[in-house]
């Protein structure tokens, strides 16, 4: 099936919009018609990533902490405003941190369920009402290979995925039967700004080379490569056309086979 226009005049919201996995997100819903809101904490990036897409009056740009509940709904008020009522919802925002278990404070494990789990929350409250109002809507949830399985020293940030996966479940059975879809798409190891600085905390902690940093984190994928924000981008992209509305509730890995 072709993209063009499957998703015209659909208004999707991409929170974490400004680089990696909700740039590459945001960019393949413009180019199937769909005009877009970028939210995210940092404002002049997410302007630069408008300016790179060139979605002229179908893209805006809302600055808002996922994590705040009355910046979340004020956040969605002016988005609402600017591009119309909200079909698609693509949860992209989120942080990861890595920790020894033992030395997993107490602010840490907060800060990982704020940002990724209540942010989620949060902004699936913010539009679903209206979803289910106009019986039609679609929300994604970008979780991760950590929310399926789990990975040494990074006990919060798996708790986290994990939770946003169940409340995936959790939701989508709740609205089978109003037209809304929910689903969750699980990246491995993607070439992101989180990659980068994964990398990062490798070589610092270790000594390694950041080419030994990549093989660590490389072999976990049966390709023996790294994901791409446009592979997760083309999964979005599928769960919110037309075609998909019998798929609900799923978890589905972007990982080279990773989990199967």
């Amino acid at each position: 099936m072709s993209m063009n226009d499957a998703l015209h005049q659909r208004h999707a919201v991409v929170t974490g919009g400004g680089s990696g996995i909700g740039a590459a997100t945001a960019k393949a819903l413009l180019h199937a018609g769909a005009r877009v809101t970028l939210m995210g904490r940092d404002m002049a990036k997410l302007e630069a990533q408008r300016d790179t897409l060139g979605g002229g009056e179908n893209i805006a740009c809302v600055s808002v902490d996922v994590a705040d509940e009355a910046a979340v709904n004020d956040a969605f008020a002016r988005a609402v405003q600017a591009l119309g009522d909200i079909d698609i919802l693509v949860n992209n925002a989120g942080q990861a941190t890595a920790s020894p278990f033992t030395q997993t404070d107490l602010a840490l494990w907060k800060r990982m369920l704020d940002v990724n789990l209540t942010g989620a929350f949060l902004c699936t409250r913010a539009v679903l009402p209206a979803m289910l109002a106009r019986k039609h809507g679609r929300i994604v949830n970008v979780a991760s290979t950590a929310g399926q399985v789990g990975y040494p020293y990074v006990a919060a940030y798996c708790a986290s995925k994990h939770g946003v996966i169940g409340m995936t479940r959790a939701l989508a059975l709740e609205v089978a039967t109003q037209g809304v879809t929910v689903n969750a798409v699980c990246p491995g190891y993607t070439e992101t700004e989180l990659l980068q600085a994964s990398l990062a905390q490798i070589t610092r902690k270790t000594s390694r080379s950041e080419a030994e940093a990549r093989s660590i984190l490389v072999r976990h994928n049966p390709q023996q490569r790294f994901v791409t924000p446009d592979e997760v981008a083309n999964a979005v992209l599928w769960l919110c056309a037309p075609g998909s509305s019998a798929i609900t509730g799923q978890s589905i890995s972007v990982s080279g086979g990773e989990i199967t």
